[in-house]
């Protein structure tokens, strides 16, 4: 029997979950299917190394690359084209906001199934006034098992559409290598303690709490602070105190190493927290309150049942003195067994069963077109008054250029995007950070296939674009 082609579509998240839970599915598929993930978040460049399933990359709306009244039939475009590509029979799509273009998909793959994946712990956004209608145009919903659901009282937590599972972690204690090893691949000192550190940077209030959090590891004697990322503000000034061995490593995915480390200081996102307490690795939690995940309500969870220890994320004081309680070596020992008493976290393979069986078995359901264009309206909404103020000025400026043009116009040049069909994170984290266009192609893609590919980017961009380069990338 052939194996089914699955597609697992991810958003550009705040961390890496989104993409981390998919990858985690694609391990398990790899055995009965050929599963491909699609991502806009830049973390996907890691996956072809690790995994050696193809991927593609897709820019999101927030790059600014295109008009972003063009992005949406854009991503349509771009799933469509690589269903027809690699002939999928289902696409999953794990993210907040099921966007319109991803849903549209369906409308010309009526045989093609689609399913949510879609994460427990919401906040209350505005995001949830749309559960509803976004629930009935998926063939079906899974919803990723979280170790802190009891303290899950959002917007999610009372549906019943959903098929709730164990959580989902690239933590295997089967894979993951010993302390030695896991010291050696990350160029540690294999007699100093070491701290993992993955907190972001970004406002002035992150990088507070990265300062903060720092400064509870002064006076740890012989103390390795390991960052996932430069501790420097956008102008380039340092968030690391004086006095700590920092060094920055880069290593995908972490989840293999966690051994190496004596603690972690880590957000409370939905992978570090599945892959931390897993690990049986002593953490301070500090929440990132942006978004729609509620990192809070994790955090208090793991602390409250003795699994972890929550800084409390508005008091830089208490961030400072819960990461300070790490240097005690028995309160670390104390963390590491209660981690112990937790269950497996089997998630990935039981969505990737779920997934499989779609592929194999069920007929998926037409969407309908009224609920479509409710969701394109709500998600206009969504935006703010300001958004649809401006939607409307900028919609009665067109059509006043269209009675009276501008006499001389002047064109304005836009460089054409970089094509390529790289397949290493060597090659494709440049192209992807950068302000370049990058217009990435699946590898072994077919001639019909990047010419349609071409037909869309000239339609979003406004402009003739040449494809090059495209095979050579592939050998």
């Amino acid at each position: 029997m052939t194996k089914p082609t699955i597609i697992l579509a991810t958003s550009n998240g705040v961390g890496m979950g989104h993409l981390v839970r998919a990858t985690a599915i694609a391990i398990e598929l790899k055995k009965v299917a050929n599963p491909i993930i699609v991502s806009m978040a830049g973390g996907i460049a890691e996956i072809p190394d690790y995994l050696g399933i193809r991927v593609e990359y897709i820019p999101g709306r927030d790059r600014g690359w295109m008009p972003r009244e063009k992005w949406d039939d854009y991503l349509r475009d771009r799933l469509m084209a690589l269903v027809d590509e690699t002939g999928a029979t289902v696409m999953s799509f794990d993210g907040v906001v099921p966007y319109p273009g991803v849903i549209a998909a369906k409308f010309s793959h009526p045989k093609l199934a689609l399913v949510w994946v879609r994460r427990g712990l919401w906040q209350k956004k505005p995001q949830r006034f749309v559960l509803g209608m976004q629930s009935k145009m998926m063939d079906h919903i899974v919803e990723p098992g979280d170790m802190a659901r009891a303290y899950d009282f959002g917007p999610t937590a009372q549906r019943n559409d959903a098929t709730l599972t164990s959580p989902v972690s690239l933590f295997r204690e089967s894979e993951a290598l010993s302390r030695e090893e896991a010291r050696k691949a990350l160029g540690l000192d294999l007699d100093r303690p070491a701290v993992l550190v993955q907190l972001g940077t970004g406002d002035s209030d992150v990088n507070e709490k990265l300062t903060a959090a720092l400064s509870g590891l002064i006076g740890w004697k012989d103390l390795q602070v390991i960052l996932t990322k430069q501790p420097f503000d956008k102008d380039g000034k340092s968030l690391a105190p004086e006095g700590l061995d920092i060094r920055v490593v880069r290593h995908f995915p972490l989840a293999r190493v966690l051994h190496a480390f004596d603690a972690g200081v880590s957000a409370t996102g939905y992978n570090g927290f599945h892959e931390n307490l897993p690990a049986s690795l002593p953490t301070v939690f500090i929440s990132n309150i942006r978004g729609t995940d509620d990192q809070e309500a994790r955090a208090q969870w793991g602390n409250d049942f003795g699994y972890a220890i929550r800084g409390n994320q508005a008091d830089l004081h208490d961030i400072t003195a819960a990461v300070k309680k790490l240097q005690d070596p028995e309160v670390r020992a104390k963390l590491a067994a209660k981690c112990k008493e937790l269950p497996a976290t089997t998630g990935g393979a039981e969505i990737a069963k779920i997934l499989y069986d779609l592929a194999t078995r069920e007929e998926p359901k037409r969407p309908s077109w009224l609920t479509y264009n409710r969701l394109r309206l709500q998600d206009h909404v969504n935006r703010g008054k300001r958004h649809l103020v401006y939607m409307a000025l900028r919609r009665l400026a067109l059509v006043y250029r269209l009675i009276h043009p501008h006499l001389v116009v002047n064109v304005v040049k836009q460089d054409p995007p970089v094509w390529g069909a790289q397949t290493t994170a060597k090659e494709l984290h440049p192209l992807i950070k950068s302000e370049t266009r990058f217009e990435h192609i699946i590898e072994g893609a077919s001639d019909a296939y990047i010419a349609r590919r071409k037909e869309i980017a000239e339609t979003a961009y406004g402009h003739r674009t040449e494809v090059i380069n495209t095979k050579k990338s592939q050998s």
